[in-house]
């Protein structure tokens, strides 16, 4: 069923040399009924994939030293004010690592500044895209014009060098799933964004696998799910749909291809997210794509809400090593003094998300 309708977040081709049986199907996964009957309450979901504008990757957000819940409160303001209700937060394993109780304690600080803004959260657990190492403390400074120049995967190549990091793994999952396991601030939780990206294809299945069986064993009251993303990746796509509680998926083509999507997941008879989508070089607008995703009632979460050190305004694959602003943003909707990138978009989206 799944065509080649998905592009990537990270623009990366994929190398799919390993080829390995796709595992049994795990139980537990909810039921169509049961789907339908928890997502009807959230009405219409929209928002963005969020960072602070001060973090240039998961571990400046979340470590102690850089967790900025000024920035965090001032952004997620903008985004309420323009009828934004739930934000998409990748998480790290590290900083949950380096300090278990504090990290725990910084997400339910997030959660209660967002709270605070009528704005839930949709959590990712795990990582495939952009830099493959990582460390704990100061992060590096962004590459001018160079979009994502800081973002790191989680786990990365450490997984593939060091065997013993799955226990961690282990241990982290289920100790964050456990502590948020009934907290109604949460949506959803993304377990893992683009698995087999950055050329690790089915490389991806163990972690994905085990990630779902973590999940099921602590049985939140939110929703499992894992989002298909491109079409080449069939083994990795038929197992990600078999076992998400909802759908979720990854779309930054025109209306046309994104339409073609919808109408394709449609026959799991579950609720749709598009988690990622928006990108204005790649034809993928909000004046197109946004009144489709509220016509057809699928969550929708943009890439970026506030440019920063993640240089998200620059395109994936189009960089400006001068650093100056492209005269078209790639992603995100406000400046950092809080001005909209394009005041007709901010119209736009408040007309969309008016009560």
């Amino acid at each position: 069923m799944l065509s080649l309708l998905f592009l990537s977040s990270c623009n990366r081709q994929q190398t799919d040399t390993e080829q390995k049986k796709t595992p049994d199907k795990i139980s537990e996964v909810w039921t169509k009924e049961r789907a339908a009957k928890w997502y009807k309450p959230w009405g219409w979901l929209r928002g963005s994939d969020f960072i602070p504008s001060t973090a240039i990757n998961q571990l400046e957000m979340w470590q102690a030293e850089s967790f900025d819940t000024i920035t965090i409160n001032r952004e997620l303001g903008w985004a309420e004010s323009i009828g934004m209700n739930s934000m998409r937060v990748y998480l790290h394993h590290l900083a949950w690592q380096v300090d278990p109780e504090g990290f725990k304690e910084r997400v339910n600080q997030y959660l209660k500044i967002a709270d605070r803004h009528h704005i839930s959260t949709l959590f990712v657990l795990f990582d495939d895209c952009w830099n493959p190492s990582y460390q704990s403390g100061k992060q590096p400074d962004p590459k001018p014009g160079i979009h994502n120049s800081g973002w790191v995967r989680d786990p990365g190549d450490k997984l593939h060098e060091d065997s013993t990091l799955i226990f961690t793994l282990e241990q982290y999952v289920k100790d964050v799933l456990t502590t948020f396991a009934n907290d109604t601030r949460i949506v959803l939780w993304d377990l893992y964004n683009e698995p087999g990206n950055s050329g690790y294809g089915n490389k991806s299945m163990p972690l994905l696998t085990k990630v779902f069986q973590w999940g099921r064993e602590v049985n939140p009251s939110q929703p499992l799910s894992v989002g298909v993303w491109n079409g080449d990746l069939k083994e990795l796509n038929e197992f990600q749909l078999l076992h998400s509680d909802v759908i979720t998926y990854h779309n930054y083509s025109d209306r046309e291809n994104h339409q073609a999507l919808i109408d394709s997941l449609r026959v799991y008879g579950r609720p749709l997210i598009c988690t990622e989508y928006m990108a204005r070089t790649r034809n993928s607008f909000f004046e197109t794509i946004m009144p489709m995703l509220k016509n057809e009632n699928v969550g929708a979460y943009n890439w970026g809400l506030v440019a920063g050190k993640t240089n998200t305004m620059y395109a994936w694959d189009m960089p400006m090593p001068d650093g100056k602003e492209p005269r078209v943003w790639f992603h995100d909707i406000f400046r950092k003094d809080g001005t909209p990138y394009d005041e007709k978009e901010i119209s736009l989206i408040k007309s969309l998300t008016a009560q």
